[in-house]
């Protein structure tokens, strides 16, 4: 098993009587990448802040690098923690040179500008120290955060929603580089976003957060294949669902009969969760569906369809395949996988 370097116990935290971390529990290997993921307002960005000491816990423990660091009768400050912060401004002092930023949090000693020097090089920024934040590129400012952050030898990194302030191309070029960095130096750290993409590209393991809560803690396919509930099921992915009635060796569905058997009561109702990938068309004038809507992204073309029962479904096609609105289909579901259901929203 590989050695933990952060461990949250039972976390509680309210502001004004109202709970805003509600019992979270999770631990995070050393060298490992966890994503926390949720809505605004889930209680995230607050767990990320109790680890880091800028807010105290009500109840819970919270232990880093072997050592507790909060309880009811501790609360260590921020900078006896062994936590590296990157916050979502980067929090670069415009009036220090690159340099000087990056050797803010360190001691004064003859070691310190070769430090400096060599994490600058790390984060690929070699001979950019004497230039000024204003000076450089959002993407490079950006690395100039965490080297600030990791110079220090920080035993976790915090990441608060680094990316945001990106635009989309530089982002996805971004969180490339600073995930290849983070395994190339044997860091651990948990990751704040509310993006899903991003989290499941980053995170080694993902925490999906929802009104304080931890719905769900796993690796990304974990979390993208087999949603614990339907809040990660909707949150992760665009995914739509079907009723369906559960029968012997399978689920009754306006799709069709969809072979998988579920741990859920004969004649019970459940809701299937189906990506676009997941439903297959063709045109059929007695079919069990109408085109209403065609998106182009390119690639493929991203149909919506009204089935006969009034439920809404959409399919993913190729570019090649043009199907006109109003024009009726023959939809149904592809059996060559399992696909998520729920049972008064649990998986089944």
């Amino acid at each position: 098993m590989p050695e933990t370097t952060v461990r949250c116990h039972q976390l509680q935290k309210s502001f004004a009587a109202r709970p805003v971390v509600d019992n979270v529990t999770f631990t995070v290997a050393t060298g490992q990448i966890l994503a926390l993921l949720g809505p605004s307002g889930c209680g995230k960005t607050t767990s990320l802040r109790l680890i880091a000491g800028f807010e105290r816990l009500d109840e819970g423990w919270i232990e880093i690098a072997g050592r507790t660091v909060a309880d009811q009768r501790t609360h260590m400050p921020p900078e006896k923690r062994r936590v590296g912060m990157v916050f979502q401004d980067y929090a670069i002092f415009p009036h220090l040179s690159v340099a000087d930023n990056v050797a803010f949090g360190l001691g004064r000693g003859s070691q310190m500008q070769a430090r400096v020097a060599a994490m600058l090089e790390l984060v690929g920024l070699a001979g950019v120290g004497p230039h000024m934040p204003h000076e450089l590129s959002g993407g490079q400012q950006q690395r100039v955060a965490l080297a600030r952050a990791l110079v220090t030898e920080p035993a976790v990194l915090l990441l608060d929603e680094p990316f945001s302030n990106l635009d989309t191309s530089l982002r996805v070029q971004v969180r490339a580089e600073v995930r290849e960095l983070l395994k190339r130096t044997g860091a651990t750290a948990i990751f704040v976003t509310h993006d899903q993409e991003e989290a499941l590209f980053i995170g080694d393991k993902v925490a999906v957060m929802n009104e304080g809560r931890l719905e769900q803690l796993g690796t990304p396919e974990e979390i993208y294949h087999r949603p614990g509930s339907r809040f990660v099921a909707a949150f992760i992915g665009r995914s739509d669902f079907v009723p369906g009635r559960v029968a012997e060796h399978g689920i009754e569905t306006p799709l069709g009969w969809l072979g998988q058997p579920v741990s859920a009561p004969a004649g019970g109702q459940v809701a299937i969760a189906v990506r676009p990938d997941d439903v297959l068309l063709q045109p059929a004038i007695e079919g069990n569906g109408r085109i209403l809507s065609r998106q182009f992204v390119g690639v493929a073309n991203v149909y919506q369809v009204a089935l006969a029962d009034g439920t809404l479904v959409h399919s993913w096609q190729p570019h090649t395949v043009l199907l006109a609105e109003g024009s009726a289909v023959q939809a149904s579901l592809t059996q060559d996988h399992p696909l998520p259901c729920f049972y008064q929203d649990k998986a089944v």
